[in-house]
């Protein structure tokens, strides 16, 4: 039960990522840029593991996952939370395309299901309507972003399998190493266009540090102490948490209220990927 409640707890911090990047005032850029730089420490002081065990294959996982961050922060400021979160989660589509390739993996026949329930979730959340708000400036690029996130997850969760492998075989690769060169490199890349900051109020800085430590630091320490102690299978479902309740506090902190056909979209993916682990293999990804 600690360890399904420390999951739960890492997926609730995750989830406040969307309300808090569209509370602050300062850009997409400025956010991915001190967001990632403040998460990167505070992972190095909260995790011992992830100051040992560094190699090249650390900084290859991590350009996806720099990427990742980096598109999703800026896709929060353009389209709606619920659009940028639900198409992130579209990502074992492009999982289970890139595993025949990438990891020999063949593809089975409840995988194509899986896949075309997501092709349909993805093309309800592109359907829906796009009105620009003050919390949504640009839906239609947004969007675009949020879907090529969920490609630079998929490569990434495909990379962290390349690491884990290897660790079990000895070859002393930390999966937490790829996180920490992750922020590091998003906030690298990110600060060619975060200056000049102009609106460097003591709120945006107080939304700053939330992300880093807590949104991103204390939430991945939760995980990885729980995900030792919980089948994948759990894990998995445990962490639908985020996509469910990332809209919400949207909605209820700020009153950004999501397309029906993007709730919709949004039920089909989260529903065809809860599904498809209860029907007894673990899902194509974390």
């Amino acid at each position: 039960m600690r360890a399904k409640l420390y999951i739960m707890l890492g997926a609730l911090l995750f989830s406040t990522g969307g309300v808090a990047i569209k509370a602050s005032t300062l850009t997409g850029w400025q956010l991915s840029c001190f967001r990632s730089l403040a998460a990167g420490f505070a992972l190095l002081i909260l995790l011992p593991a992830a100051r040992r065990g560094w190699s090249w294959r650390s900084f290859v996982v991590a350009v996806p996952f720099a990427a990742t961050f980096t598109l999703f922060t800026l896709a929060n400021k353009y389209t709606t939370a619920a659009n940028a979160i639900f198409l992130q989660d579209t990502a074992p589509l492009y999982i289970l395309l890139l595993s025949p390739f990438l990891l020999g993996e063949r593809i089975r026949q409840r995988d194509l299901v899986l896949m075309v329930a997501l092709l349909v979730g993805l093309g309800l959340i592109f359907a829906s309507t796009r009105e620009v708000t003050l919390s949504a400036s640009n839906p239609r690029l947004g969007d675009v972003l949020a879907l090529v996130s969920g490609l630079t997850w998929a490569f990434t969760v495909l990379g962290l399998r390349w690491i884990a492998v290897r660790a079990e075989e000895g070859h002393g690769d930390e999966p937490s190493t790829v996180v920490v060169a992750g922020c590091f490199l998003a906030s690298l890349f990110a600060m060619l266009f975060a200056f000049p900051v102009e609106n460097a109020s003591a709120g945006n800085w107080l939304i700053i540090a939330y992300l880093g430590i807590f949104q991103i630091g204390i939430a991945y320490v939760f995980i990885a102490e729980g995900v030792r102690r919980i089948r994948a299978l759990e894990l998995s479902l445990l962490l639908l948490v985020e996509p469910v309740l990332s809209p919400v506090w949207v909605w209820f902190f700020l009153g950004e209220s999501p397309a029906g056909l993007a709730i919709a979209g949004g039920a089909v993916v989260i529903g065809a990927t809860a599904l498809y682990a209860l029907r007894g293999d673990d899902p194509p990804a974390v």
